[in-house]
């Protein structure tokens, strides 16, 4: 699948790449020389280990550089009365009675637990582009559909959200 990037995700999986190139990658390397040295290599569990975390290292650079090469850049610029990529959009559940706070990010940094939306989700393909004071229908399922009313939108364009590790 190709991801849908931002300039500012795809400097953070750049800077990332660099980190694991230049930092974990020989801090790696060390440690499996260190573990090679201590001996019979077929009980070394420390040789093992580090083997291991030098591999898991290699595999996410392959897998952020393929992420990359296949990425599709987006703007994260929207108007300033509509909901956008990296706006904090206050809504109005109707069905709960409550206002929930979510904030509208790409699918590699959507975060459920952080109330961090993917423009990929059922809420946050409804809510994008909509203006405060907007009644939008969610269709979550073929079965389950809800109505939410845009209460706020705030511009949180930061740079403070991590990349989702996968």
């Amino acid at each position: 699948m190709r991801e849908k990037l931002t300039k500012t995700d795809v400097e953070k999986i750049q800077a990332e790449i660099e980190h694991r190139k230049l930092v974990v990658r020989p801090e790696c390397l060390e440690a499996v020389k260190e573990a090679r040295a201590h001996g019979d290599l077929s009980e070394n569990f420390e040789y093992h280990a580090a083997k291991r975390e030098k591999n898991q290292n290699e595999s996410r650079i392959r897998y952020l550089e393929n992420m990359l090469k296949n990425a599709i850049l987006i703007s994260d610029t929207s108007r300033e009365d509509e909901v956008g990529i990296n706006n904090t959009v206050t809504l109005y559940m109707e069905d709960d009675d409550e206002e929930e706070v979510y904030k509208l990010v790409t699918s590699i940094r959507g975060n459920s637990m952080h109330n961090m939306i993917s423009t990929e989700s059922p809420l946050g393909k409804a809510i994008l582009r909509h203006k405060v004071g907007e009644r939008v229908l969610v269709k979550a399922s073929d079965t389950y559909s809800y109505y939410v009313v845009i209460k706020k939108i705030e511009n949180t364009s930061d740079f403070g959200d991590e990349i989702r590790k996968f």
